[in-house]
């Protein structure tokens, strides 16, 4: 999705690629909604709020993502929209009480501290900016993720919080898009069609994922985005990530990976 959105070209307003991502996701969640013959409504008493939470959250977290995009190297922004998984973590506390062990937490400050060496806090550094706002777009995903957490355990549908969510956000763009609009080739098109699939299924499998365990037990899976960004970043626009990016990156993955091997070795113990 993010390789899609960054062929797409800067010349095209933000909104217009979120636009796009959004509705494309709300019309497979729609096919699969009327296929199952599911209502379109929620299902579970109390989840109104959390789907609206879900979709301000997640709304302010793609807008952030794809500003970052437009300035940052490929694997920086998406490693940055990654620290989503440490804060479904606190999130997830926040909401529904699932508690973080002490070594969670020391795990969160780890990758934090590693977000600095991508980040670079500096004002003199171009890219810091929009190095930040990549970093609030990790918050408010994380922030979505542990609504998505929360709206599991409800027994909301994946499908309907998937629609939910696209659906909501395409209304809220659609006025921005319409009124900053820009007119696209026929290969722009294809990029962001295409990038709305790919988050379509991104989305229907990390709603899954959050739906059926424990935030703190599944962030791994979700950091090999960042192999696949570099490798992109590399072949498609052959762009390479500084020696404390990619410091950044192996302290935050290996927290990652730290959080994952402990949580499970809990589990086995029990």
């Amino acid at each position: 999705m993010n390789m899609f959105v960054k062929l797409s070209g800067e010349e095209l307003p933000v909104f217009q690629k979120v636009f796009f991502r959004n509705a494309m996701a709300a019309i497979v969640a729609l096919i699969i909604l009327i296929k199952n013959k599911a209502p379109f409504r929620p299902t579970v008493k109390g989840s109104l709020p959390f789907l609206v939470l879900r979709t301000l959250f997640g709304l302010a977290g793609v807008i952030c993502n794809y500003y970052a995009l437009e300035t940052l190297v490929l694997s920086d922004a998406s490693i940055l929209n990654k620290m989503s998984p440490f804060f479904a973590v606190l999130f997830s506390f926040i909401f529904i009480k699932e508690r973080p062990r002490v070594y969670q937490w020391l795990i969160l400050g780890g990758a934090l501290f590693g977000t600095l060496f991508v980040i670079k806090p500096s004002f003199a550094n171009a890219a810091f900016i929009p190095a930040l706002v990549g970093f609030l777009g990790g918050v408010m995903a994380g922030a979505a993720y542990g609504c998505v957490r929360k709206l599991g355990l409800m027994g909301e549908s994946n499908p309907f919080i998937v629609f939910f969510f696209s659906a909501g956000s395409t209304l809220i763009v659609t006025p921005i898009m319409i009124a900053g609009y820009v007119p696209m080739t026929a290969l722009q098109w294809v990029y962001l069609l295409s990038a709305g699939v790919s988050a379509a299924l991104a989305q229907f499998s990390i709603t899954a994922a959050y739906t059926y365990a424990p935030a703190k037990e599944i962030s791994v899976y979700d950091f090999s985005q960042i192999i696949f960004a570099s490798l992109m970043s590399l072949i498609v626009f052959q762009q390479v990530p500084d020696m404390w990016s990619i410091i950044g990156y192996l302290i935050i993955i290996s927290m990652a990976v730290l959080n994952f091997f402990l949580s499970n070795r809990k589990v086995t113990k029990i």
